[in-house]
């Protein structure tokens, strides 16, 4: 097991280095690239790093992971990126301008604070927290030092979610809304089985670094290959899919902190040791003026509904996904308008490539990113309310001006 007292002692002084560290501020000119360091090299790190790199203005000249041959397979990627096992010796390394974080839920807290007390800009993936309470912190972090933090919530920088906020929301057109109703069905990532080669423990996996402040357990090939099925690790379907959805409601509604959350569901289906449920509903309940509620259905079984947002209100209803729009106005049975997505040239994920290019050119003009940790925080938290109904298996009243729980 790890040294507790030893990496105790390892982070404190990490982090008197980090302060002089934040305190000085590089001045990039409009030509110089960002040098950026990747925590995390699984499929999500490796696939979003290709984004970071089919941008000109970016170098990758870091890689982090706790399993070697992840660390690998990114420098095919990019060459001339350096490889750590540790991340705190690769916040340390000199001219990194920026990190892409991009590991399990559960460490998003701990290595973000440090990367932001260090003096780098942070992107970090969604959720930006494992548990409703480390959001302020990250945000204080960001604040404190002057840093740009963008969570990883793509539709924020999509063309057409912007037009659709543009065209229905900010001009009233919708009218007011009562309903926002998101779903995402047949989700098979968090299904994954873990392949033969991590059946037993590969000798240059950590996996004790891995559990990092997650109480120790033997190795389980499950856990760390599909994490996201585990509630030690993250906040299954909910926290990994439903905040980009309610992210989006946010975004159109400009109400970002929900006073109340109920949940049902359980592990109906897939009873292979998961604890995070296979089949949730959510409920949230939004506050006046101009209150409305917000729902989530999610199942893992096979469905034809795929995932999307439909929200309802006096005057029309928007249907939007990732590939188009739909705006329905009142007692229309056809959609008044049907918007594709915009499709970058030389790209799979032009989503997340867009919100990638929004954090660099903020790297550049140090102003607040699309998917801002404030914003990145407020979609959190709301998806953690509804797990804490679903765990706790009751209402959950929320102060939305002190932002906790009532009667915890």
């Amino acid at each position: 097991m790890l040294d507790t007292a030893k990496m105790s002692n390892h982070r404190r002084d990490f982090l008197r280095m980090a302060v002089t560290a934040a305190s000085y501020e590089r001045v990039m000119g409009a030509n110089e690239r960002i040098s950026l360091g990747v925590i995390g090299t699984g499929g999500r790190g490796i696939w979003v790093m290709g984004n970071f790199l089919n941008n000109p203005a970016i170098r990758v000249v870091s890689v982090c992971d706790v399993y070697g041959a992840r660390i690998d397979e990114a420098r095919e990627k990019a060459p001339e990126a350096k490889g750590f096992r540790d991340y705190r010796e690769l916040l340390g390394a000199a001219s990194l301008d920026a990190v892409f974080i991009a590991v399990p839920d559960h460490w998003h807290k701990t290595i973000a604070i440090d990367a932001l007390k260090s003096g780098k800009d942070v992107y970090v993936e969604k959720p930006l927290t494992r548990l409703i309470e480390e959001g302020m912190p990250i945000v204080k972090a960001a604040r404190e030092n002057d840093r740009v933090c963008q969570a990883g919530m793509q539709q924020r920088s999509g063309t057409h979610y912007l037009q659709a906020k543009e065209k229905y929301f900010d001009s009233g057109k919708i009218g007011t809304v009562t309903l926002a109703r998101t779903w995402w069905y047949g989700n098979s990532w968090h299904l994954r089985k873990a392949p033969e080669e991590l059946r037993t423990k590969p000798k240059d996996l950590d996996w004790d670094r891995f559990l990092g402040p997650v109480a120790w357990r033997d190795y389980d090939a499950q856990q760390y290959y599909n994490w996201r099925a585990y509630l030690a690790y993250g906040g299954g379907q909910v926290t990994d899919l439903f905040t980009h959805w309610i992210d989006v409601v946010h975004m159109f509604t400009g109400k970002e902190i929900p006073c109340s959350a109920t949940a049902m569901g359980g592990v109906y289906c897939y009873k292979d040791g998961r604890t995070a449920p296979d089949t949730i509903n959510v409920e949230l309940q939004y506050p006046g003026p101009r209150e409305f509620t917000a729902t989530f259905e999610a199942t893992l079984v096979p469905s034809i509904r795929g995932a999307g947002i439909e929200i309802c209100g006096t005057d029309g209803r928007l249907w939007i996904d990732r590939s188009r729009y739909e705006y329905y106005p009142v007692g229309a049975t056809a959609p008044s308008e049907v918007v594709q997505a915009k499709q970058l040239p030389e790209t799979r994920d032009s989503l997340t490539q867009e919100h990638v290019n929004n954090f660099v050119e903020c790297v550049k003009t140090r102003r607040r990113p699309n998917g801002d940790v404030l914003i990145g925080h407020r979609s959190a938290q709301a998806s953690h309310l509804g797990n804490i109904a679903y765990e706790q298996k009751r209402r959950i009243e929320f102060d939305v001006e002190r932002e906790e729980i009532l009667g915890a």
